[in-house]
């Protein structure tokens, strides 16, 4: 019998530090990207939950749907979610350009210099009060998240081989872990200060480190180029069909489908009814923004508790299992008590709890899963179910839960109830097609990488 393999043991950081340069510069990097996105995101929020139709929409929009009768500030949420379902369809196939043509060392900065220029141009907007600011910010988060979150991974991809990845990313995970807990608590601490608008120059300021942070690693990306970088750029490419066509093919990325889709549903309809208690209770900019950077606070808080606490230790000894089926359990759970007394401190803790597990159990259950399939199924795939699935998840239910509100919040939850078995029913495929898989990773697959939130 072949004797086990022995894999080396993680290094303490303070050696990880000192053996791999890189690994300094990955760290502040994504800790500043996460901490500048948490500092932006109780912004998109509170434009997303104003009642300043003028703030939200540009005139023209506004004009079109008086026109016709519409009372757009009625359907803030969705039309909000709506164009960002639209615009990230479109910009799918730019960005699938960008990482397939250009390697990210090249591209990379001069998306963060236009990312910078937008916000200096949302600092004007919001400054100036200027119609319409609302939605373009919505938006436009969205697009952020899109090119400079996502593609941080690949990036690392390009800055470490295989050995070091495995080496190293937990620590590059925990530092953005960091900084989503440290953004939210600038922006309680900052909004009331210097307002809205100055919170967008904080963020600018994290954005210029991590541009920084971007042309110090691009040395290490240049020299582990070859190979991997052809590899990764291959491991994206694919479009739409393709990626639909795979999850139809596959018991456990139909399953992974479902469970996006209705855990999207129920995070949705909590956010709907969050912002209609944020209309009603926090009138201007800054108290809501001041509101939800104090959620994102406390859902890091949790994340970060049981990330040290259940998360490794669950994984270990149980494997995926309790990982997907906790937190479709505590939805069910909040969602039942919400429905007989939906009162506004019970949905900002089940809100708290649902985001929370879905960082801190979830996602790392969903990622540990993506690393014991093929190629195709974990790039082509998994890139639709991340973008697709998930804004057509958050389309749908913005507007289901336009129907459900007109007969009450109570309704709402007891709807609710339903779309969380949905997502317990998507884990439990899920469970049991993972027993199908291969304990370990096929020889093709290279180190995966944790999901930026």
């Amino acid at each position: 019998m072949r004797p086990p393999v022995m894999t080396p043991p993680r290094p303490r950081l303070r050696t990880a530090l000192a053996e791999s340069p890189p690994l300094w510069w990955a760290l502040l990097y994504f800790f500043c990207l996460l901490c500048g996105y948490y500092v932006l995101r109780p912004v998109r929020d509170a434009m997303g939950a104003s009642s300043d139709a003028a703030a939200v929409f540009p005139s023209f929009l506004l004009d079109w749907a008086t026109a016709r009768g519409i009372a757009l500030g009625d359907f803030t949420l969705q039309a909000l979610f709506s164009g960002t379902f639209v615009v990230m369809l479109l910009l799918q196939p730019l960005y699938g350009a960008l990482v397939s043509r250009f390697p990210r060392r090249v591209f990379l900065p001069v998306v963060y210099l236009v990312f910078i220029a937008c916000l200096l141009g949302f600092r004007w907007a919001f400054d100036s009060d200027l119609q319409g600011r609302g939605a373009l910010f919505f938006i436009w988060i969205a697009v952020f998240n899109l090119f400079a979150v996502s593609v941080f991974w690949s990036f690392m991809a390009d800055v470490f081989d295989n050995e070091q990845a495995k080496r190293y990313y937990g620590y590059i995970g925990a530092g953005g872990t960091i900084g989503a807990f440290v953004g939210p608590l600038i922006t309680t601490l900052l909004v009331d200060r210097i307002g809205v608008a100055n919170l967008t120059l904080v963020s600018v300021g994290f954005l210029g480190v991590c541009l920084l942070c971007i042309l110090r690693l691009r040395s290490w990306a240049l020299r582990n180029e070859g190979s991997r970088a052809v590899q990764g750029e291959q491991a994206i490419g694919g479009s739409i069909w393709a990626g639909l066509k795979l999850i139809a093919a596959d018991p456990l990325l139909r399953g992974l489908a479902m469970l996006m889709f209705f855990g999207v549903g129920v995070g949705t309809l909590l956010y709907n009814e969050q912002a209609a208690i944020v209309r009603r209770l926090y009138p201007t900019a800054e108290a809501a923004t001041r509101y939800y950077s104090m959620i994102d606070w406390a859902i890091a808080s949790l994340t970060i508790l049981v990330q040290l606490l259940l998360t490794r230790w669950l994984l270990r000894r149980y494997g995926v299992a309790p990982l997907l089926l906790l937190p479709a359990i505590a939805i069910l759970l909040g969602f039942s008590l919400l429905s007989a007394s939906p009162l506004p401190l019970l949905v900002a803790m089940v809100q708290v709890v649902t985001r929370s597990s879905e960082f801190s159990l979830a996602k790392p259950a969903r990622e540990t899963l993506y690393t014991r399939v093929d190629r195709e199924s974990r790039y082509k795939a998994k890139a639709v179910i991340d973008t697709a699935v998930y804004r057509g998840g958050d389309v749908t239910f913005v507007w289901v839960h336009k129907a459900l509100a007109t007969l009450g919040s109570q309704m709402v939850f007891v709807a609710g109830i339903g779309i969380a078995l949905g997502m317990t029913f998507g884990a439990w495929r899920v469970i049991r097609a993972e027993r199908g898989l291969p304990t370990q990773p096929t020889p093709d697959q290279s180190a995966e990488r944790p999901a930026a939130r």
